[in-house]
This record gives structure tokens, sequence and C-alpha cells, in this order.
């Protein structure tokens, strides 16, 4: 098992579907993938980043995945098929999305992998992704700092808006 955390998020609807209920179908196109979750976090609504953007919040959510042995960069190419599969559209940076899948760990590596970075370089610095991550992985550490998932996010700014907003097993009922 190669086990993989997969960034989850999304501010636009995709053919009717939009918030906590298109990252459940996200979470069923990983699987349908050969990406077997092993936990999901919960759905968490945040502010759109960079703040002061004026776009629509967020939901987001971390799913653990088997990565099935893939390589960092035959993860990317899935995760970004998959995206093109929920209408993704990559124009230009920070633009709202119907559905956004990041890497943010695969087994603790560390350094650059055919042009993927790992850890993601910015998670640190980003509730919406230390949220949900600490919720399934409180004790993660990143493999450069040391800092663990719930550390990194309590040193975070205490007025980024976020919030958990449901259970995104739940969600997956609903599609």
């Amino acid at each position: 098992m190669t086990r993989a955390f997969v960034a989850l998020g999304a501010n636009m609807p995709f053919e009717g579907v939009q918030g906590p209920e298109l990252l459940a179908k996200a979470v069923a196109a990983l699987g349908d993938a050969g990406l077997a979750p092993l936990a999901l976090s919960g759905v968490w609504q945040t502010e759109a980043w960079p703040r002061g953007t004026e776009q629509p919040d967020y939901f987001n959510a971390v799913v653990a995945v088997d990565a099935g042995g893939r390589t960092p960069p035959q993860l990317f190419e899935l995760l970004v098929e998959i995206e093109r599969r929920f209408g993704r559209e990559r124009r230009e940076r920070w633009a709202s999305r119907t559905l956004d899948l990041d890497i943010l760990d695969v087994e603790g590596l560390s350094g650059e992998f055919d042009g993927i970075a790992l850890p993601h370089p910015r998670m640190h610095e980003r509730a919406f992704v230390l949220a949900p991550l600490a919720e399934i992985a409180p004790d993660w550490r990143h493999p450069d700092s040391g800092g663990t998932a719930a550390e990194m996010l309590a040193t975070l700014p205490e007025d980024y808006g976020y919030r958990r907003i449901g259970d995104l097993s739940s969600a997956s009922a609903v599609g």
C-alpha cells in the first residue's frame, strides 16, 4: 500500500451539483480510478484563497487514499484527469473551480518528482488544507519542518474563515 493524502476543493457547481455533494462525487471518482479511500475528513467551508478575491466560499476536504504504488507524477496525472471529468479548466491561478485535487503527501516523501513538489509547498499556510488534514491525521508530520498537521494549523491567524459543516461520508450517501 502507498498512502497519499489528497486535498479536494470546489467553489463552483458542476452539472447541477455543488458543495459537499460535489466533493462526495469526487471521492467516488477517486475510488473508481483505483484510489481506494482509507480515511475521509469532514467537509469544511472556507473563504477563497487568496483572501480578498471576492470569490464564493470553497468547500474542502482531505482524503487519505491507497495510491496503489503510483509514483507522484502518475498520481498527479490521474488527479488531473478526474478534474477534467468534473469540468476543471486551468486558465488562471487561484480562479474559481469546479474541482481542485492536490497531492499533499505521498508516504512522507520530500523533494521534487518530475515537477511534482512534495509535500505540497504551501500546505503549512492554508487552513483549508490543514483543518481537514488535522481531522484525519493530526499527528501527520511535515517531512521538512517536523510540525504536525495540528501544530501547523494552530500557528495560523485566528481570523482565517473556516468551519466544519458536515461529514463527507454522509454527503457520499446523497450522490
